[in-house]
């Protein structure tokens, strides 16, 4: 950057950040692993392509997709994504897809069935 004083300044704010992650929870950790995916995914506007989606799913979120292929509702968001291509997904719009197909999955439920002793 023309003009800054430390042209490594942004970059270090990166780094600080990402080292900070090891002092977050288990959901903070989650959430920000989500984040990063998406921005390492996401075009220079910050949005992801409907077809970069569905690999995500296909390759990051196989545990939670594993199974719903017969169910009507997983069946109609891979028909969203396989329509109107030009359209693509923001972060808000990927996390409600990533929660909606999470809630439906059988792993869910799997999750549910166990009891965690503290």
């Amino acid at each position: 950057l023309e003009g800054d004083p430390n042209p490594c300044a942004d970059t270090s704010l990166h780094i600080s950040s990402l080292l900070a992650l090891r002092k977050c929870s288990d959901l903070e950790k989650a959430i920000a692993t989500t984040a990063l995916i998406f921005r390492n995914s996401s075009d220079s506007d910050g949005k992801l392509e409907k077809a970069t989606v569905k690999d995500l799913l296909q390759t990051q979120f196989g545990n939670f997709t594993e199974g719903q292929e017969t169910k009507p509702k997983y069946r109609e968001i891979l028909s969203e994504l396989d329509e109107h291509t030009e359209n693509k997904l923001d972060f808000e719009d990927f996390m409600i897809l990533l929660l909606s197909i999470t809630v439906m999955s059988d792993l869910l439920q799997n999750i549910w069935s166990v009891k965690i002793m503290k």
